[in-house]
């Protein structure tokens, strides 16, 4: 078994970590990172994007030549972790020792650690896999700092450790399906992004809140918000995505204002 040790830092060090341990290539362009691998350790790619302080995206395809073994140093931002696998299997511990939780092929882990106990991530040898991975930051100023209050808020246990494994919703697998088929590049691309990976987050939020009304309306007003700057920047048509966001805020009102009637008559 190959066994790695990651510091947690900017998106370089990790970057730079990973190539040290794994080989390849490693190619940045803006805020996206890609590296390339073709070793005696693995095969495959491990891509990701930064957020400035908001948030983080890590995509990997690999397939390891060997069991490995990767201890993640715990990280003073204190992230919330959001796991999502296609492929293969991703096993998960707090510590060496700690019990080991098997993340499979379409289900989605939420993990939390501000302890100072390693995360341990361990795959198994010739077996592909496919994960994506969002990070947001719940111990730093920045201009998300209402909805990183509200993630740490949900998601942050008293007990320091916090992993949720479930099955993939829906609607979370589509936004990923449409993260893989932007053909936009530059400012055009990351704004794409970083608009899909905040819905995502919006619906996390509301499927593990009692109250599903008030998280959906914020998810709608921002991606009306962030397609309308997109739209000024690209000369592509995207009166396709555009509508179904009004269409659906148009909708949602009238039900949100119908729900506190029925409750005003109820009490």
């Amino acid at each position: 078994m190959k066994k790695l040790y990651i510091n947690t830092g900017g998106f370089d060090a990790v970057f730079n970590n990973l190539k040290d341990s794994f080989g390849g290539d490693l190619f940045i362009t803006a805020n996206e990172y890609k590296l390339t691998i073709k070793s005696k350790w693995a095969s495959g790619s491990i891509s990701g994007v930064r957020f400035e302080k908001e948030m983080t995206y890590l995509n990997f395809d690999l397939t390891f030549n060997q069991d490995v073994n990767l201890s993640i140093e715990s990280n003073p931002f204190a992230p919330v972790f959001f796991a999502y696998c296609e492929k293969g299997n991703v096993l998960h511990s707090f510590g060496a020792n700690g019990e080991i939780k098997t993340l499979k092929k379409q289900q989605s882990g939420i993990m939390s650690n501000t302890s100072a106990i390693n995360s341990v991530l361990y795959f198994e040898s010739h077996k592909h896999i496919q994960f994506s991975l969002i990070g947001m930051p719940t111990n730093i100023n920045n201009s998300e700092s209402d909805f990183s209050n509200q993630v740490k808020n949900i998601f942050i246990a008293n007990s320091k450790n916090y992993i949720y494994i479930g099955d993939e919703n829906q609607k979370i697998g589509n936004k990923f399906q449409e993260l893989k088929t932007i053909p936009q590049q530059g400012t055009v691309r990351y704004l794409l992004m970083k608009s899909i990976l905040r819905e995502i987050l919006e619906l996390e939020i509301a499927q593990h809140t009692y109250n599903y009304l008030t998280p959906f309306k914020p998810v709608l007003n921002f991606a009306a918000k962030q397609l309308g700057e997109i739209k000024k920047l690209s000369h592509i048509n995207l009166t396709t995505i555009v509508a179904p966001v009004h269409f659906l805020k148009r909708n949602l009102q009238p039900k949100t204002l119908s729900l506190k009637y029925n409750q005003k008559l109820a009490s």
